[in-house]
């Protein structure tokens, strides 16, 4: 059972509650694996916290009991080419004896670059999903200015080539990727300036490029239009961090040990 929300509005503003009706259906799962996608700040912090201790008490009641084990994933520490942080809910019924322990990580302090990434081995030219996005003149003429790491907001851009943005100045905005560092979180929406940018060619990433950033194997092919196939690779979980938790539940279930580490949370919500 898959307990997945888009919705950034609804988890800053409901609790989710999982109706009786619905606990009582709950019987025979041995486990539940919930992944947030909305801002981790909003959802840990609505409600000072109650809202998500409410939907970790909904969960952990429904139908025979679960005992949880939520953690806030940062999947670069897990070998991800990508600075992607999400709340990861795994929880196992009660009456099985077993507890989850969050997976020890495996990368950190020797993350994956967006280089290595993207560059070893270097992506065929017929690979899926590879197309390049044509730009205007002045967005090339404007990257041409910003150096890796930085973003539309640079100092160094001329006057001329500026944005006009008097709101909010948001960092991702036409922001280069820094190759020898994991890649900021690749997202699958968002206007102009939102695409990720390569580090020395002055364009945005292709899907590959950013499936790539995503651990797809190039072998895996999207289906639909370009912008499709964008908001399918931003939208999903790492494959290869996916991986990891599930090796970890797999083997919890074998009776097999594997390195661990404890939960910042307990205190907080009383869940390990």
């Amino acid at each position: 059972m898959i307990l997945n929300d888009h919705k950034r509005d609804e988890l800053r503003f409901r609790t989710s509650k999982i109706s009786a009706e619905r606990a009582k259906s709950i019987r025979t799962i041995p486990y539940i694996l919930g992944e947030t996608f909305a801002s981790l700040g909003g959802l840990q912090s609505a409600n000072r916290g109650h809202a998500l201790k409410s939907i970790l008490d909904d969960l952990a009641a429904a139908g025979p009991r679960y005992l949880l084990t939520p953690h806030l994933y940062k999947f670069e520490d897990y070998g991800v080419p990508q600075t992607r942080h999400r709340i990861i809910i795994v929880g196992i019924r009660s009456d099985l004896g077993l507890e989850f322990k969050i997976p020890a990580p495996t990368h950190a302090g020797k993350h994956v670059s967006a280089r290595e990434a993207i560059e070893s081995p270097p992506i065929a030219k017929d690979a899926f999903n590879h197309e390049f996005t044509e730009h205007s003149p002045r967005v090339v003429e404007m990257l041409d200015h910003i150096p890796a790491g930085e973003n539309a907001w640079y100092e160094g851009i001329p006057e001329q080539l500026r944005l006009n943005v008097k709101r909010a100045k948001l960092s991702h905005i036409y922001r280069r990727l820094d190759p020898d560092k994991p890649a900021y979180t690749v997202t699958g929406t968002g206007g102009g300036g939102t695409h990720v940018y390569h580090w020395s060619e002055s364009r945005a990433l292709t899907n590959r490029e950013r499936a790539r950033l995503q651990t797809f194997e190039d072998s895996f092919e999207f289906i639909g239009p370009k912008e499709s196939v964008r908001k399918q690779i931003g939208m999903a979980v790492p494959p290869h961090g996916a991986k990891v938790i599930f090796e970890a539940l797999l083997k919890t279930f074998a009776g097999v040990e594997y390195e661990y580490v404890t939960s910042e949370w307990f205190e907080r919500f009383g869940y390990r």
